[in-house]
């Protein structure tokens, strides 16, 4: 199962760019947040795949138009091919706004989703906008991760953490992949592509990465 993940920025050559059947190759869309609605609708329109997604703190807009055909996951667990995928948009408070919440409000979040947690055995996929605190964020009131999502990793353990919100162009050298325990943290600002057997087996590692696609990349890249 081939799986495009994206977020923040509009991908140039899956947008601006776009060859026909760039996105033939994908069984499943995920999208982290602070993104058009627009060219999420254009990657579900011009895919075969499934897209899910979660609010980032700049997608108040979605209110009167949310991205069509696409499935809204923040806040919610679901499963795709026996993938269990959660979502948790948002970014930690900093100021008055869409999508903003305190460390309390995010633990409370996740409370709710305990028993849907429970009942499915547990989750393989994380989506987020922000990103754990310690983990690929920056430390101004605006880009810090949250600790919530530090508990979250260390009670589940899913096989991957992914996020956005820490654009490329705030800090180049920064890593874009981090490790707590046995879940890998990846930011997929832009786009992020990776693959996952046809059914997972749960008992071994989920995930055969590629690297990241930088905006340098070609329109065919």
């Amino acid at each position: 199962m081939r799986i495009l993940a994206v977020s923040d920025e509009a991908s140039p050559a899956l947008w601006e760019h776009y060859a026909t059947g760039r996105l033939d190759e994908y069984d499943l869309i995920l999208a982290c947040g602070d993104l058009k609605a627009e060219y999420l609708t254009f990657l579900v329109t011009m895919s075969r795949a499934r897209l899910l997604y979660v609010h980032g703190n700049h997608d108040g807009g979605y209110k009167t138009k949310p991205p069509e055909g696409c499935d809204d996951i923040d806040g919610h667990l679901v499963s795709f091919n026996s993938v269990r995928i959660l979502g948790l948009g948002g970014c930690l408070k900093y100021c008055e706004g869409e999508h903003q919440y305190t460390e309390g409000r995010m633990r409370r979040r996740i409370a709710k989703l305990r028993r849907a947690i429970s009942k499915a055995g547990g989750v393989d996929i994380v989506i987020a906008h922000a990103p754990p605190r310690g983990f690929g964020d920056l430390d101004d009131p605006a880009h810090r991760g949250f600790e919530a999502f530090v508990e979250l990793i260390n009670e589940y353990r899913p096989k991957l953490f992914l996020h956005g919100h820490i654009h490329r162009r705030y800090e180049p050298l920064l890593s874009r992949e981090h490790s707590l325990g046995g879940t890998r943290i990846i930011n997929v600002s832009e786009r992020f592509e990776f693959d996952l057997p046809a059914q997972c087996d749960r008992s071994q590692a989920l995930v055969r990465l590629s690297r990241y696609r930088k905006p340098s990349d070609g329109p065919n890249a």
